[in-house]
C-alpha cells in the first residue's frame, strides 16, 4: 500500500527541519515534544524511510531522503495555503479570476505597474490577459471573454456595456531614419506620402470592417498587429502611425523619426474602461480599473510629447520635416 502522509505530519516535519530541533518545533506548534517525536516516527514508518539522523547528535539532522522529502512537503503546504487564501477570498466576494482585455494604445509601463501591484494585492486571484488592436477590447467585453476592457475605441453604441473614459493616448506618424520620407526637411504633404507604402493594422474583431483610420497612401500593407507593424517600420519597409508610448526609445536613439505630416490626424485618443452591465466587476477588477485611471492620468499629453521630441533626438539626427 502506498504511503499516505497527512498534512499535519508534513507540517510537523517541515517545522522540525526549519527550526532545527524537536523542542523548537514543539514551541512553534504549541505541542508537547513527545507529540512531535511521535508524529515524525509515524511519518517515517509510513514512508518506510528515515528522515532525520538522531544518534550521536544533539540536534536532528536531515538524511538525504529527508532533504528530498523536504521540498515536496514545502510545495504541498504552500499549495494548501494558496487554496485556503482562495477559499477565504471567495467567501469575502473576491473573484477567483479576472479576465481583462487591454489595448495596445495603453502605455506598456502603465500596464506593467498596474499588474505588478495587482499581483501583490490579490495573490489568490488568477489573471487572464489579452492584448490587441482596435475593436478587440470592445469585442472581448461584449462577448463575455473579458470581465473588463481597458482602452480601445468605442466603435458602436451598445446599451449592454458601461463605458468610462479613464485616460488618453495618441498615434505618431513615423518612419525609419533610412526611409525616403525621413530625408525631407520640410512639412510633408499628401503628395509626398501617396506613393509610399503605408503600414496599416487590420482589425481582427471585425467591428471596424470597411473603415480605415488615417490611411493616406495609395499603397498599403495590412498587418495583423502593432508589434509586426512596429518591426516593419523599423526595418524601413514603410511608414505609419504607432502609439507614442512604444516608440519613445526609437525616437531617442534615432532608429525612427517623427514625420511632420499635418494630414495625419494626431489628436488624442480616449482610453476607456468597459464592462458589461450584466457582469459587474468584483473587488479585484474594480481596483484594476481605478489603478489604470490613476496611472493614465499622469501620462504626458500630445502637446507635451511633441515638445519633448527635440530633446529626445540625438544631436546629429534632425527630425524629418523639421
Amino acid at each position: 500500500m502506498l504511503p499516505n502522509p497527512t498534512l499535519d505530519q508534513l507540517q510537523v516535519f517541515l517545522t522540525v527541519a526549519e527550526t532545527g530541533s524537536f523542542s523548537a518545533a514543539s514551541r512553534v506548534l504549541n505541542r508537547a515534544q513527545s507529540v512531535i517525536s511521535y508524529t515524525i516516527a509515524n511519518l517515517e514508518t509510513q514512508l518506510e524511510m528515515q528522515l532525520f539522523e538522531r544518534s550521536g547528535a544533539r540536534q536532528p539532522k536531515l538524511t538525504e531522503a529527508g532533504k528530498a522529502m523536504l521540498e515536496d512537503a514545502r510545495r504541498l503546504l504552500i499549495d494548501l495555503q494558496v487554496m485556503r487564501a482562495r477559499v477565504k477570498s471567495l467567501k469575502e466576494g473576491l473573484e477567483a479570476e479576472v479576465s481583462v482585455a487591454i489595448s495596445v494604445m495603453v502605455p506598456p509601463q502603465a500596464t506593467v505597474d498596474v499588474l505588478r501591484e495587482f499581483r501583490e494585492r490579490f495573490p489568490s486571484v488568477a489573471l487572464n490577459l489579452n492584448v490587441g488592436e482596435l475593436g478587440m477590447v470592445m469585442d472581448a467585453v461584449l462577448s463575455g471573454k473579458a470581465t473588463i476592457g481597458i482602452g480601445g475605441a468605442v466603435l458602436r453604441q451598445d446599451d449592454s456595456i458601461i463605458v468610462e473614459k479613464i485616460g488618453y493616448s495618441f498615434m505618431v506618424p513615423v518612419a525609419s531614419r533610412n526611409h525616403p520620407l525621413a530625408a525631407f526637411h520640410r512639412p510633408l504633404t499628401l503628395g509626398d506620402v501617396r506613393e509610399e507604402v503605408q503600414l496599416v493594422v487590420t482589425d481582427a474583431s471585425g467591428l471596424t470592417k470597411g473603415r480605415d483610420f488615417n490611411v493616406l497612401s495609395y499603397k498599403t500593407w495590412r498587418v495583423s498587429d502593432i508589434a509586426t507593424k512596429h518591426a516593419l517600420i523599423r526595418g524601413g519597409l514603410g511608414w505609419g502611425g504607432l502609439p507614442a508610448s512604444i516608440i519613445r526609445d526609437d525616437l531617442a536613439s534615432g532608429t525612427l523619426v517623427h514625420l511632420d505630416l499635418q494630414a495625419y490626424e494626431q489628436g488624442e485618443y480616449p482610453i476607456y474602461a468597459m464592462r458589461r452591465i450584466a457582469n459587474p466587476p468584483g473587488p479585484a477588477a474594480t481596483w484594476m480599473i481605478d489603478a489604470f485611471r490613476s496611472r493614465l492620468s499622469a501620462c504626458p499629453s500630445h502637446a507635451d510629447f511633441t515638445a519633448s521630441l527635440s530633446e529626445l533626438r540625438p544631436p546629429d539626427m534632425p527630425l524629418a520635416a523639421e
